[in-house]
């Protein structure tokens, strides 16, 4: 085991600061390492509100998974960018609802590698899945999700706090585009993309600072931006929004949450 060590240290590269393990650190996990809790002091120093975000994008997550489970019928589940397990991670939410769903994640983060055994505890009627893969090999995504998931029914892509790690936008459209034809018409995407609508300068100098230390590296994009890579799908209401806003629970004096730099939408291929 001794001689295992350091070759797991090298994979885990605990010295430089990774996204999934940052988001870990700000949504109150323990899977981090001192260097990503640096890289997340220091953004949320200039951005405070950036605990808001990370919550708000979890959050969306399980209304969207709510509502393509229990509202549109989906039962298959491609979740790429899967990050690090937390609470109600995609196959739990589609399967308290439907036992019988389908969920693949995929990530390429060795950390979340070492502890998937936590996303793989299905249901009996359902199954879940692990693929070890990049977003930019979608290819690889498809080819393997297959082994589990049923291409020949609609099922929803989860980009989820992923697609901003692609720099090149024809680089992104092309991935998109891809997974897309792959799935049939019913199909679903859920995105959520972080930019600057809201905090504006403020979101750009938490990202200026991220990018100095972290991989991978972010791009802001605007939520017109954002929109234009899903251009002739359906959109659902309320449309593109920030993430705290869409389909939320209203406060108990009847306002809003408060909107946050994470812009997120669902659509539906028809």
């Amino acid at each position: 085991m001794m001689a295992d060590e350091p070759a797991m240290e090298d994979k885990l590269k605990s010295h430089v600061p990774h996204t999934a393990r940052i988001w870990n650190y700000w949504l109150g996990g323990k899977d981090h390492f001192p260097v990503d809790r640096e890289v997340g002091d220091r953004v949320r120093e200039i951005f405070p509100v950036v605990i808001e975000l990370a919550r708000a994008d979890r959050l969306f997550l399980g209304r969207a998974v709510q509502y393509l489970a229990a509202e549109v019928g989906i039962r298959q589940f491609l979740d790429i960018g899967t990050g690090l397990p937390t609470q109600d991670n995609t196959h739990e939410v589609a399967q308290r609802v439907a036992p019988e769903s389908r969920i693949v994640y995929v990530d390429n983060d060795p950390l979340v590698l070492v502890h998937a055994r936590a996303l793989l505890t299905s249901s009996a009627e359902g199954a879940t899945d692990y693929i070890d893969a990049d977003l930019r090999n979608p290819d690889t995504i498809l080819r393997d999700a297959a082994k589990t998931l049923d291409f020949s029914q609609p099922m929803a892509i989860m980009l989820l706090g992923v697609m901003h790690f692609i720099g090149d936008d024809d680089e992104l459209q092309q991935i998109i585009d891809r997974l897309l034809a792959a799935v049939p018409s019913g199909s679903y995407v859920a995105v959520a993309n972080t930019t600057t609508a809201i905090n504006g300068d403020t979101t750009a100098e938490a990202v200026r600072v991220w990018n100095i230390d972290a991989q991978p590296k972010l791009k802001l994009r605007t939520p017109e931006r954002i929109a234009e890579f899903f251009d002739g799908l359906e959109l659902v209401e309320p449309g593109w929004v920030s993430c705290s806003r869409w389909r939320p629970e209203v406060e108990w004096d009847g306002s809003l949450p408060v909107e946050v730099d994470q812009w997120c939408g669902v659509v539906r291929k028809p």
